[in-house]
């Protein structure tokens, strides 16, 4: 009975799969069902074809936010990287190694840390064979 409920509403509210039983109805075994009008199956087919207009934008929806994520994430990075040249442009070697032991310095815990990644990276990369 909660199965013919469902079906029913998604008959009439034009959500749900796109079975045959959008189509056929929703009689149940055993009772004959009224011969299918012209005007059931356009409205059949409108409700159908709402759903996926709106199954769409959604996607259209989800598909333009994750772009503007992506573009956001891109220009953050040309900006890091624009900023970084400035400051290579601006700086000679000894202010920055300067700059580097300040930060080491200060954050000892994740230099270690990034200390150890690269010394990781920079023996797997000598140690191939």
């Amino acid at each position: 009975m909660a199965s013919q409920t469902n079906t029913e509403s998604a008959r009439v509210s034009g959500t749900g799969t796109a079975g045959p039983e959008i189509l056929h109805g929703t009689a149940g075994p055993g009772i004959e069902e009224p011969p299918m009008t012209g005007e059931t199956v356009v409205n059949a087919t409108e409700r159908l074809r709402s759903s996926a207009a709106s199954g769409l934008t959604s996607a259209a929806d989800a598909v333009h936010a994750g772009g503007e994520r992506v573009a956001s994430a891109a220009h953050r990075a040309g900006d890091a990287l624009a900023s970084g040249a400035e400051y290579v442009r601006d700086n000679d070697v000894r202010d920055m190694v300067d700059d580097l032991t300040a930060v080491v310095r200060n954050n000892p815990g994740p230099a270690l840390l990034c200390a150890a990644a690269l010394g990781f990276v920079l023996g797997r990369s000598v140690y191939r064979h």
